[in-house]
């Protein structure tokens, strides 16, 4: 499968993660039905995954690709949305726990079972398919006819006080998702990504099984491990999700490559950016902006944040920040406002952000970030992730910990002010006919010791860096009261007619020093017949 193909689906299935279930009594006063299991127990725990992790990677890589019974092959995408999970048969609804786990019927995408496993005081039984776990709705299947070991494409995990509404997610390769106290999916996560923006194959990992480990009855976490397997590489994680009003996953993962990869990326973030009020390319949709986020957010190790919007760009677009111990990075929608996307539907204002933190120091690397262009928005068209600087050798044991935080506001945050918009539009002096083609840029910051600036009108000096033998003109700073903070503008000439990129890097400062965040832009100028003066 081609990877617009591939990511396309991964992102529309998504959609399915938040399919209601009716309204149960959950427990065994209600008499919650009994999961079946498979086989005797197997005692199992991190290391028992690890070690079985490192003996896949030993062996050659079988896919797990399986012939579907042709009713569950050939499900539309309504016929499969019709399923239903019943929530009386969840993973824990007879136990005393705050969590129940739900299963994800195969069909449409998800053509590849992945093995279940109920992991109880260390000792792990695997769950049975059972028909009569689903409501079939109007997909037209019939559950009688239907074999028993057909298997499960996923799951999801609900608070028992909810069992309509899942904050968490595992459906498709490796991805995963979460929400926080909006409730509203977005963005995903993947465990690995491997050769991504190479312009070759992209290989995309499975977990392959998943172990989910019954909570305490007064804990507020669930642990599930995962198997990931692919082509290059096998590996083990450990998933520790506390959902709150901003979800935390902590995640450990042992990977052991089987051979030498090009591009591993540690903890993908996979997000979507259409159009934005700094890229109207794709300008024809009656919504002013559509985009799960609108920028990668960096923490390096020396301290310093930088800011880079994304953009729907004309060619695939690659970007590479180099680090040392870097302190986190992410996918965020900073923009939060109804009003700019005027969508009641999916609601992008909703989407949450996503921020990795390494437990440990990474090392040298870099961050590295990809955009694609793409006309349709159920197409995951941006990737982000870390990329090790150490090259990877077969028969090696590579070790990551990190968390992953989803929820409208990331943990991390400058004490500098940062940048709350990019806009974009064609340059010249208002009143003056134009003589040559400019990009206007109005970046507004706000923040910090702004707000206080601000209200004395205090004079705030923008440092600007252009690339690419380009010019600036008319640049200014001043005081945007509306938001307690500054905008800066300046026009952007190109050197000549080419569309070669243009790197641009704005930071505010004063006296005392640097008063902003960096913010970084790749501006691609049009072609020569498109640069219309108007």
């Amino acid at each position: 499968m081609q990877r617009r193909q591939f990511l396309k689906s991964a992102a529309t299935a998504f959609a399915a993660c938040g399919l209601p279930v009716p309204a149960l009594m959950l427990g065994r006063e209600a008499g919650a039905a009994e999961l079946e299991t498979l086989g005797p127990a197997e005692r199992f725990d991190y290391a028992t995954l690890k070690g079985r992790a490192r003996a896949l990677s030993q062996a050659a890589y079988l896919p797990r690709s399986v012939a579907l019974p042709p009713p569950v092959s050939k499900l539309d995408w309504d016929q499969y949305q019709s399923i239903r999970f019943r929530a009386d048969h969840a993973l824990w609804a007879g136990e005393d726990t705050r969590f129940l786990a739900q299963f994800f019927h195969l069909g449409l995408f998800f053509k590849t079972p992945v093995q279940m496993y109920d992991l109880v005081d260390g000792q792990a039984r695997e769950i049975r398919y059972a028909p009569a776990m689903f409501d079939y709705g109007d997909s037209g299947l019939r559950g009688a006819a239907l074999p028993p070991d057909l298997g499960f494409a996923g799951f999801r995990l609900n608070r028992r006080s909810d069992p309509r509404r899942d904050f968490a997610a595992f459906l498709g390769a490796s991805y995963f998702r979460a929400v926080g106290a909006e409730g509203q999916y977005g963005q995903s996560a993947r465990g690995l990504a491997i050769d991504t923006g190479t312009g070759k194959h992209e290989e995309f990992p499975d977990f392959v099984a998943y172990w989910l480990e019954r909570p305490a009855a007064d804990s507020g976490t669930v642990v599930v491990y995962a198997l990931l397997d692919s082509p290059s590489v096998a590996g083990a994680y450990r998933f520790a999700i506390t959902p709150g009003d901003v979800l935390a996953m902590d995640i450990d993962c042992a990977l052991y490559p089987r051979k030498a990869i090009e591009r591993l990326g540690i903890a993908p973030c996979t997000s979507m950016y259409q159009a934005g009020e700094n890229d109207r390319r794709m300008d024809w949709d009656w919504r002013p902006e559509i985009h799960d986020t609108d920028g990668l957010a960096l923490w390096t190790g020396s301290g310093e944040w930088i800011w880079r919007p994304l953009c729907n760009p004309p060619q695939l677009r690659f970007n590479m920040f180099e680090d040392d111990k870097p302190r986190g990075f992410g996918l965020l929608q900073r923009d939060r406002d109804f009003d700019h996307y005027q969508d009641d539907g999916v609601f992008y204002d909703k989407r949450p952000c996503l921020w990795v933190e390494p437990k440990q120091g990474w090392g040298k690397g870099s961050v590295q970030l990809v955009e694609i262009p793409t006309l349709d928005e159920t197409f995951d068209n941006i990737v982000a992730f870390w990329n090790p600087q150490q090259p990877v050798r077969p028969g090696e044991e590579l070790l990551f910990g990190y968390r992953l935080s989803w929820g409208a506001r990331p943990p991390a945050v400058p004490t500098l002010a940062h940048c709350v918009a990019t806009r974009t539009g064609l340059g010249g002096r208002i009143g003056f006919k134009r003589a040559y083609f400019s990009w206007r840029f109005a970046v507004d910051f706000a923040g910090g010791d702004l707000a206080a600036l601000a209200a004395k009108n205090a004079t705030v000096e923008p440092v600007l860096q252009i690339g690419g033998g380009a010019r600036v003109e008319t640049v200014s700073a001043r005081p945007l009261h509306e938001i307690g903070g500054y905008r800066v503008m300046f026009d952007a000439v190109p050197p000549d007619a080419s569309t070669r990129q243009i790197d641009i890097r704005l930071y505010l400062k004063d006296a005392s020093g640097a008063l902003s965040e960096t913010w970084l832009y790749q501006w691609t100028p049009p072609p020569e017949a498109e640069r219309r003066l108007y």
